[in-house]
């Protein structure tokens, strides 16, 4: 498809890959999506029923925090439970680190910079190593070094870049090279220019992500924007939308973005209208309720939802499932591109989400594919 349609096509950087756990980041896998814990960690059950909602939802990764000897004396408990990797997060107190390693984490975020001396860090490589952990580099313009600071005067990307390098020549002193990096910055033109930067001078994988974004809404603008217009340059292997929301709604988000650049398909793709006063049936209301019905579903399909003959029919040939609204309560499905029955309001939110039900089934047992409007027509017989 994007041979002959170029403006679709994204060439990703090309990264050294590493393992995180059994995921593996960088090089040609796909670029994972991560989020972190809120929970006290000393509390296992509420961290772990997060980590399994998380899960759910399709976290590839997730962090938790352990700022206390009591979070990672219970961290073995949580990395057994998680079906998913497990990140550390670790902030100056270096046997933490170590605490976290031989408990099981499958990688560690740390600044080595903050960890102490030469020493303390070869201590967590050392451990690092032994228990076949991968390590993040995590850059922050909040908490960039004094000595840069005072060199720049100010957070920038020049900064930023200049630390994540001094981190990096850290671990690869003692011969580590399973590593990630991130530069991370609340300032969206910062922490864009920093990865640009980042990525020409570096071949490791790199962890994406706008730092202290905001709420759900202006925190998805804001990600949206930054990790966005990097992932449409090819740059990024893992992504994490730092939102004051629920870590469930940062999986959401993110994986949203990688359906939208064409980088990861999970779940129903729907493609709606904003509604007006043309709609023959309530289409905010109606997108809602489907949206919240179909999130069990994992299976990559397509859904449109229109509210009038205007754009319905259109948009309904490019999708797997396609409702229109018509007048007088009658309104029209379309399968696979194609017009096929009208239903009415009273049974039209069941029926479409029994219809998606059974096309995912289908495409789980092999005995169909998801809709491809632009396949040629020996491609869509297949």
């Amino acid at each position: 498809m994007s041979s002959i349609r170029p403006w679709r096509t994204i060439e990703r950087r090309k990264s050294r890959q590493i393992m995180v756990g059994n995921v593996p980041v960088g090089g040609d896998a796909p670029i994972t999506v991560q989020t972190m814990t809120n929970t006290p960690t000393e509390d296992v059950k509420a961290t772990i029923d997060q980590i399994r909602r998380c899960e759910e939802v399709g976290a590839d990764i997730i962090r938790v925090s352990c700022p206390t000897e009591e979070s990672t004396a219970n961290f073995k408990q949580i990395t057994r439970a998680a079906r998913i990797p497990i990140v550390a997060d670790i902030h100056f107190h270096y046997k933490r680190a170590l605490e976290a390693a031989d408990a099981g984490a499958a990688c560690l975020r740390i600044n080595p910079g903050n960890i102490g001396s030469a020493s303390r860090v070869a201590e967590v490589v050392r451990a690092a190593k032994a228990n076949g952990c991968a390590i993040r580099i995590g850059v922050n313009a909040g908490s960039l070094e004094k000595d840069l600071l005072e060199k720049y005067g100010e957070p920038c990307p020049e900064a930023l870049i200049e630390s994540a390098l001094d981190h990096i020549k850290l671990l690869q002193d003692h011969d580590f090279h399973e590593y990630k990096v991130a530069v991370k910055a609340s300032d969206v033109f910062l922490a864009v220019a920093a990865y640009h930067g980042l990525a020409e001078t570096v071949d490791c994988p790199l962890h994406l992500g706008i730092t202290e974004a905001g709420g759900l809404i202006g925190g998805t603008v804001k990600s949206s924007i930054g990790i966005g217009s990097l992932l449409w340059a090819g740059i990024g292997d893992t992504i994490r939308v730092s939102l004051s929301a629920e870590p469930e709604q940062e999986i959401k988000v993110g994986f949203e973005m990688l359906k939208a650049l064409g980088l990861r398909t999970r779940g129903v793709r729907v493609v709606s209208c904003p509604s007006c006063s043309r709609q023959g049936f309530d289409v905010i209301r109606t997108v809602e309720t489907l949206e919240k019905r179909l999130e069990h579903i994992k299976t990559p399909m397509s859904l449109s939802v229109l509210g009038c003959v205007v754009n319905g029919p259109g948009e309904a040939r490019e999708t797997d499932i396609g409702l229109t609204g018509g007048g007088n309560g009658k309104h029209m499905v379309y399968l696979s591109g194609m017009k096929a029955h009208a239903i009415d309001d009273e049974a039209m939110l069941e029926h479409i989400v029994k219809l998606v039900e059974e096309k995912a089934a289908a495409i789980e047992r092999g005995e169909a594919t998801a809709f491809d409007p632009h396949a040629t027509p020996a491609e869509a017989a297949e």
